[in-house]
């Protein structure tokens, strides 16, 4: 039970905050919810185009909680109290949750998660582009049991295809678009065992190179595992860590390059400077590693030297557009992940406020009429937000009031474990002592982790464009691509496109709308 001097003391912060003048006016709130109530009743006249692009945002361990504190930091940067602001991402018309376990985990990763909402199959823990047959680390137990994503099921269909991440290019979510491994962590030969390489597997980042040669963008970090050991970074020439890594002595993008027909026009840049100076509309295949392993963070990026999420996703549709067949994307915001493993809350929500920007730079430059966007998190943290905030507190401040039974302060934000927790002099740690709004301020964590940890609960799928109202209940999260393919009319289920091409009209009609209401395990 809350005691009555904690109610009072929240009743006069709560009190005092700032409540916008409009929004003491019943006829405000009125209005919002009449207009709220006519744009629902319009989407009862479905889209049923085919989705001629597809766009797939990934907000790595972009939870529930983060999508909110996402938007009040987005607000607060604006100047305004932050809770009533919108996402770009809170603008799409349908919205899902996505049951993110893996086979064998109940919290999950983001290797097997990545398989479920790329390749339609759900997997094990720490596994790419395999099925739950594959067992972690074993590289005998991959052949056989491959299993193929949407991207290669767009290039096999005739589109253009792009990868887009603020991790390596070899990290988790990418991998999983066009390689098959039995470790996420085989980022190159260097880092596989003797015997995996005794046994045949190859390495992610050779893979990236060979199992799809014709991607046509490939933008983020990872440099250093596309060069021979010990090879000199052209960035941090004095940096031992950043140098190359491959024991094989291949030179990656040597081998890119010369995958790359004669007649196209193929670039490699690794600044912001020299993607800034291209002109997309003349470039066939691009190559962008800003780094040798993943990008800066948002709040400490290089803006001479590396391009912003925004930036790579304005650079990939120009590319990717010219293709009259359309395009698969795939971008992720993969440092959102990161911050919250550290216990920087500022670090990922700014990474989440730039990844929707990002969102907002893409459907400035598409269409809901043949464009299907699809935003979703491969599984949450243990990140969360509370103490009775007033009205327009800052998403990154005090809580109004000090614990009843330490006596000291603490910050809205807080984790349930993590690197975080702090005992000073035996007690927890005083924040009012500290620089809590500090870029890399570790929140407290109930719990002490050098690395925080992924959450359990559901995930939303947010969806606008060609059949995004498919995506629209509680689903497993390896549902997710099967939509994909289904408005695009790409991979194994395209029955009803027959009818869609022989139509004059662009909508598959009746007959698509009788098939979406099948069990898609039916289709495919």
């Amino acid at each position: 039970m809350i005691s009555p001097f904690l109610v009072l003391a929240i009743g006069a912060c709560l009190s005092s905050s700032l409540v916008p003048e409009k929004e003491k006016d019943p006829k405000y709130w009125r209005d919002q919810a009449q207009q709220t109530l006519k744009n629902a009743l319009r989407l009862q006249t479905l889209n049923t185009n085919v989705a001629k692009n597809v766009i797939m945002f990934l907000g790595d361990g972009m939870g529930v909680s983060t999508v909110t504190a996402a938007r009040i930091l987005k607000g607060q940067l604006h100047h305004n109290p932050g809770e009533e602001t919108k996402l770009e991402m809170d603008k799409f018309p349908y919205v899902a949750l996505s049951k993110t376990y893996n086979t064998n985990a109940q919290v999950p990763d983001s290797a097997g998660t990545a398989t479920a909402y790329l390749c339609g199959v759900k997997a094990n823990e720490g596994t790419v582009g395999v099925s739950a047959a594959t067992q972690r680390s074993q590289c005998n137990t991959t052949q056989g049991n491959e299993v193929t994503s949407i991207l290669r099921w767009a290039k096999d269909a005739g589109k253009s295809v792009g990868i887009v991440t603020t991790t390596r290019v070899n990290h988790a979510t990418p991998s999983a678009s066009y390689a098959h491994s039995a470790d996420r962590d085989w980022y190159s030969d260097n880092e596989m065992p003797p015997e995996a390489l005794s046994q045949g597997c190859k390495d992610i980042a050779y893979q990236l190179m060979h199992n799809v040669k014709d991607i046509e963008v490939i933008m983020g970090g990872g440099r250093k595992y596309m060069f021979p050991k010990n090879r000199t970074d052209v960035e941090y020439e004095l940096d031992e860590k950043a140098r190359g890594t491959r024991l094989d002595g291949l030179n990656l993008i040597d081998i890119w390059k010369s995958f790359k027909p004669k007649h196209k026009h193929s670039h490699y840049v690794w600044n912001r400077t020299d993607l800034l100076a291209l002109d997309p509309h003349t470039v066939d295949y691009l190559l962008g590693l800003f780094e040798p392993g993943d990008m800066q963070y948002e709040l400490n990026r290089n803006n001479v030297t590396d391009p912003s999420l925004s930036e790579m996703v304005e650079t990939a549709i120009k590319v990717l557009n010219k293709n009259p067949r359309g395009f698969f994307l795939l971008v992720e915001g993969g440092r959102i992940d990161h911050g919250h493993h550290e216990g920087k809350a500022k670090q990922a929500l700014h990474e989440a406020v730039e990844m929707d920007q990002a969102i907002g730079q893409a459907g400035a430059m598409t269409s809901v009429e043949d464009t299907l966007t699809v935003v979703t998190a491969d599984h949450s943290h243990v990140f969360t937000f509370g103490g009775y905030t007033p009205r327009g507190n800052s998403i990154f401040g005090l809580a109004p009031m000090v614990s009843d039974t330490d006596k000291k302060p603490f910050t809205a934000i807080l984790y349930g474990n993590g690197p975080g927790y702090k005992v000073v002099g035996g007690e927890r740690e005083n924040v009012s002592m500290v620089d809590y709004a500090h870029n890399n301020y570790q929140a407290q964590s109930a719990v002490p982790l050098r690395h925080e940890t992924h959450g359990g609960e559901d995930v939303a799928v947010f969806a606008k464009g060609p059949m995004a109202h498919l995506l629209h209940g509680v689903h497993e999260q390896n549902y997710i691509p099967h939509v994909m393919a289904y408005a695009a009319c790409i991979g194994a289920n395209r029955d009803h496109c027959a009818s869609a091409s022989s139509s004059s009209s662009p909508s598959p009609g009746p007959l698509l709308l009788l098939l979406a209401l099948l069990p898609l395990g039916s289709l495919f």
